[in-house]
């Protein structure tokens, strides 16, 4: 149980933490109307990674026979997704579109977190990477029981929350001292990260000794 809280935990940590028009917008709103506003609006996106991790979850226990019997394979497609997917965040501008301009009119939590959720929601391809961090890990909490899905869905909420109150709380903190190269530096290093993983992840499924001595 403990190791699939801790698996969950750094799947949430993968999936939140890429500098993507969501984080953005979380630094925008932090930036411009204050940190709970951001914080909020990391909630909404919390929730539709949620919603995703475990609907995940429930698709991948209906083919758990294929999984078992093709284990190797598919964590090496895994680790190929994830080895692409740290491409395209390394690649990517985080602040392609981002005019941090004061915005006077008030807004309200409740849209905040509708408007993030929405905005997170409409990105599919986050299922895409799940599968391939569910492969990568092994995590398939649903073999286990209720339980287990229960740990492993409380991990990468857990996850996701520390990762944005700690986002929403440093970028309040050092709201003049922001530097815009500073998250595109932040975002080359997250996804060196997941290149990392995903060429582990390859190395390992084709060599499984390689760590044995």
């Amino acid at each position: 149980m403990l190791e699939t809280f801790l698996k969950g935990l750094l799947i949430g940590f993968l999936v939140s933490s890429p500098m993507g028009p969501i984080n953005m917008l979380t630094i925008q709103r932090t930036l411009n109307r204050g940190r709970w506003h951001g914080f909020v609006s990391g909630l909404g996106a919390m929730l539709s990674d949620l919603t995703y991790a475990l609907i995940t979850i429930i698709g991948l226990s209906f083919i758990s026979d294929f999984l078992t019997g093709n284990e190797n394979i598919l964590q090496i497609a895994g680790s190929i997704i994830l080895f692409f997917f740290g491409i395209g965040v390394f690649r990517s501008n985080p602040l392609k579109n981002w005019t941090p301009s004061y915005i006077p009119e008030e807004t309200r939590y409740l849209k905040d977190f509708i408007s993030s959720f929405m905005l997170t929601f409409s990105n599919v391809a986050i299922v895409l990477v799940l599968i391939g961090l569910y492969a990568r890990f092994n995590f398939n909490p649903a073999d286990n029981g209720l339980y287990a899905v229960i740990a492993g869905m409380g991990g990468i909420a857990t996850a996701a929350l520390l990762w944005w109150f700690s986002l929403t709380s440093l970028v309040s903190l050092l709201r003049k001292r922001i530097r815009r190269k500073g998250l595109i530096y932040l975002n080359r290093i997250i996804g060196t990260i997941f290149m990392i993983i995903g060429i582990g992840g390859i190395i390992l499924s084709l060599f499984p000794n390689i760590l044995i001595f």
